[in-house]
């Protein structure tokens, strides 16, 4: 099992785009246990990889709670970047 930053940063080489929602519940039947699968959690890291240019913020909206829903993805050359460094 790859580490949980990698396997957040491997989600965005089979998606088109995503929220910290909608990682936490395609990761949650391998990572669920994990403090890092915490929606906090999960924000920092997707905050941390934007800052790093492996992924781009692709719009926001708000859930049915009105919480500011994020939506993050990855470009070309990320994805090549993601895919040279978590495998």
């Amino acid at each position: 099992m790859m580490p949980l930053n990698y396997a957040i940063l491997d989600y965005f080489t089979h998606t088109d785009r995503a929220c910290a929602d909608e990682i936490i519940a395609a990761l949650a039947p391998r990572y669920g246990k994990m403090r890092g699968l915490r929606k906090a959690a999960v924000i920092d890291a997707l905050m941390t990889a934007e800052k790093n240019g492996l992924i781009e913020e692709d719009g926001c909206d708000l859930d049915d709670g009105d919480d500011l829903r994020v939506y993050y993805k990855a470009s070309e050359e990320g994805r090549a970047t993601i895919r040279k460094y978590v495998g």
